[in-house]
């Protein structure tokens, strides 16, 4: 692995015991001593800190900070123009075709918009950015911070011990905290369907914080396999699995993130890549979307799985896009893309597994409530 990169935190990974592997270029733990399903649950009942740092994080920034609003509509079906200061919002870049090219999170902070883009896509969406945006907008990768991610219903209280004021924030609320004598820029937010906040920190800081939080008896490091099982069975999506440049939006069920603005009769109604089939599939519908599936028995349905109608079916209706064991439901669950005519909740399919056809049932997402703060 000596031409993967490695995130601030990898010496502390090691002491903890952590199982590296590569993921998204870099050196990543998959898990610790306690194990994924351990992990999982330990997050899912407490609190669990995760090393997301791999994540790209950039500053768009403008004389006027409307014109880089303005400017990144051009690029995402959100309303950007709309978001108050001190707070997030979840969108995507989409293309020409109306397929998705990353999912990312941006904030209003002040003067400048700060966005979280996925490690794998990053040197993508920086380049996209800086071709489409500057010279009016400078975008600045930020090389020297490291991101945090505390989840679970304990995330709260445990962070609050460094700064009562976190315990204010809201769901998507962002703010400059000052946490274990660093300058932290903190959202509540994150991708296990859990309360729990996003961390930037400096780079020189990173290992310190990062210490002075799992010292509490609530958290516990946690790893890449059990935020990949968390994130599934909170109906999360992963960008390259059940999203990727062929799947619009609109199949996605991902249509909560557009906002009126940019939608048909909005103020500001299209004027993104892929406008014309994304504002099309929203007043006409779509030939497939996605559903969370539910196999019986214990054996998961794992991506790639082929999905039929019946037995005997010839052609399939569908495929599994991720699937694997959920520890809180404890059972196989999967989500994957259906023909709309089979996509109703309870829907009984097949599922090809080893030559063998399997029984799925389709069902509703999430598997497991969000705990969310409103």
């Amino acid at each position: 692995m000596s031409d993967l990169k490695r995130t601030p935190l990898y010496d502390l990974h090691v002491a903890l015991g952590a199982k590296m592997v590569p993921f998204a270029g870099y050196e990543m733990p998959v898990q610790y001593s306690l194990g994924v399903m351990k992990e999982h649950l330990h997050c899912r009942a407490a609190a669990g800190l995760f090393d997301v740092s791999h994540m790209g994080q950039v500053v768009l920034r403008s004389e006027d900070p409307e014109v880089a609003k303005a400017a990144l509509e051009r690029l995402i079906p959100q309303d950007v123009l709309g978001l108050d200061e001190g707070r997030q919002r979840y969108g995507f870049f989409t293309n020409a075709a109306g397929g998705i090219e990353d999912d990312l999170m941006f904030a209003n902070r002040d003067d400048h918009l700060f966005v979280v883009v996925n490690a794998a896509c990053k040197e993508a969406d920086v380049a996209r950015m800086r071709a489409e945006l500057e010279p009016d907008v400078t975008v600045k990768l930020l090389e020297n911070r490291a991101l945090l991610a505390l989840q679970g219903p304990k995330a709260e209280a445990v962070l609050a011990e460094h700064h009562p004021m976190v315990s204010e924030m809201r769901f998507m609320d962002v703010a400059t905290v000052p946490i274990a004598g660093a300058e932290c820029w903190v959202s509540r937010s994150g991708y296990t369907g859990e309360d729990g906040y996003e961390i930037s920190v400096p780079v020189a800081a990173a290992t310190d914080l990062a210490k002075a939080l799992l010292e509490h008896d609530d958290v516990e490091a946690i790893g890449l396999g059990a935020r990949d099982s968390l994130r599934l069975e909170a109906g999360l999506c992963l960008y390259g699995h059940d999203i990727d440049d062929t799947t619009s939006p609109v199949e996605a069920g991902l249509t909560w993130g557009i906002q009126k603005a940019r939608r048909a009769a909005g103020d500001r109604e299209g004027g993104f890549p892929g406008a014309d089939r994304i504002l099309g599939e929203l007043a006409e519908g779509v030939a497939r979307q996605r559903v969370g599936l539910k196999p019986d028995g214990r054996a998961p349905m794992r991506e790639g799985t082929a999905l039929f109608a019946s037995v005997g079916a010839h052609d399939p209706v569908g495929t599994v896009t991720s699937g694997g064991f959920g520890p809180s439901v404890n059972g196989p669950v999967a989500m994957g893309y259906i023909e709309t005519a089979y996509s109703e909740e309870g829907t009984a399919l097949f599922g090809e597994v080893r030559g063998k056809r399997l029984p799925v049932t389709v069902a509703s997402l999430p598997f497991v409530a969000a705990g969310f703060k409103r």
